[in-house]
């Protein structure tokens, strides 16, 4: 019989026949559950991934090289994933792009910084220098040039329960565009605090990027949503100290600062013409939908105090003992 290939995508860019099917095969054997966007999820390396995209994680894993000057932006899906694009990318470029003729006028953040899980790693290869793009992916399952190299990562993370309420909220409008049936807030609830999510379980995935920063301070920058809406200044003039840019007093006087926060605001971001139409992601992501609303707290509007007892106890017994707190509200 001849070889069939699991993946709804073209053969990996990059790899030999051989290596293909032996990645098929590794996918074949995994742990499988149903999927609550995509048909299924495979457990690989501890993690949940959508079988969809699971063949460029691993060939992306086995064979990309990083450069010393390649910053990675990482986060679990919904939790600011949208916004640190669109500010890293900023502050990264502002030698190249000023608030006039960025690309982020004309293209939606997630095109102007690719995720390696849906773009054929090779393609990376083509982006200028220096190289920003973003990725689910744990630490762990990183390829080991990421982590070896002098390259940066960047990681958000977001309040647990303001990111099931999102997450919720996105999974749901995915499913109706692709006519599959809707499911309650109660039943991704459930799957969330079981850990079967996409990238999943987020206990692990948060708490090893953060341990990662407490390790290897130049090597990860740890941000929290909740303090990016706090204090937008300072939480930028950190990323561009962290990937070694940092503004000069006349950009601070000039007020850059201010004007990349402006930019890459939800309401700007929202009102941008190229944002209100068109899909990404496989033409199965409408643009609009990673503009929602973008506050803290918002969870207290949708979950019932059941939800969030034990929600709060998973990250009591799996997050705090290692140091890790959240701004609720």
């Amino acid at each position: 019989m001849a070889h069939q290939q699991l993946s709804s995508q073209p053969a990996i860019v990059g790899t030999d026949e051989h290596d293909q099917e032996a990645i098929d095969e590794l996918i074949a054997s995994l742990p499988i559950t149903k999927g609550l966007v995509r048909p299924a999820h495979r457990l690989y390396q501890n993690f949940w991934c959508p079988i969809t995209v699971l063949p460029n994680v691993i060939a992306f894993r086995r064979h990309f090289k990083a450069k010393d000057k390649d910053t990675v932006l990482v986060s679990q899906p919904k939790s600011g994933t949208t916004w640190l694009k669109a500010l890293a990318f900023s502050v990264i470029n502002r030698s190249r792009f000023n608030i006039s003729n960025t690309p982020l006028l004309t293209s939606n953040p997630h095109e102007v910084v690719p995720f390696i899980e849906h773009k054929l790693w090779p393609d990376l290869d083509g982006l200028a220098d220096p190289r920003v793009f973003a990725t689910h992916i744990p630490y762990p399952s990183l390829p080991e040039s990421v982590k070896q190299s002098d390259c940066r990562i960047i990681y958000i993370c977001r309040n647990p329960l303001d990111t099931v309420v999102s997450s919720w909220h996105f999974l749901v409008k995915t499913a109706r565009l692709e006519d599959q049936l809707d499911w309650s807030l109660e039943e991704h609830f459930e799957t969330f605090c079981q850990g079967q999510i996409l990238f999943g379980p987020f206990w692990d995935h948060i708490t090893r990027y953060w341990k990662e920063s407490l390790e290897r301070p130049r090597k990860v920058l740890f941000l929290k949503y909740e303090d990016l809406k706090e204090d937008i200044g300072g939480q930028l003039k950190k990323v561009a100290e962290f990937v070694g840019l940092p503004f000069t007093e006349e950009e601070e006087e000039g007020g850059v600062i201010e004007e990349i926060a402006n930019l890459c605001s939800l309401k700007t971001l929202k009102d941008l013409e190229v944002n209100k139409s068109g899909k990404l992601l496989g033409k199965i992501v409408e643009k609009r939908s990673f503009f929602r609303k973008g506050e803290v707290g918002d969870w207290v509007n949708h979950l019932t105090p059941s939800m969030v007892d034990r929600l709060n106890s998973i990250i009591q017994e799996k997050m705090r003992p290692f140091g890790l707190e959240f701004k609720m509200c």
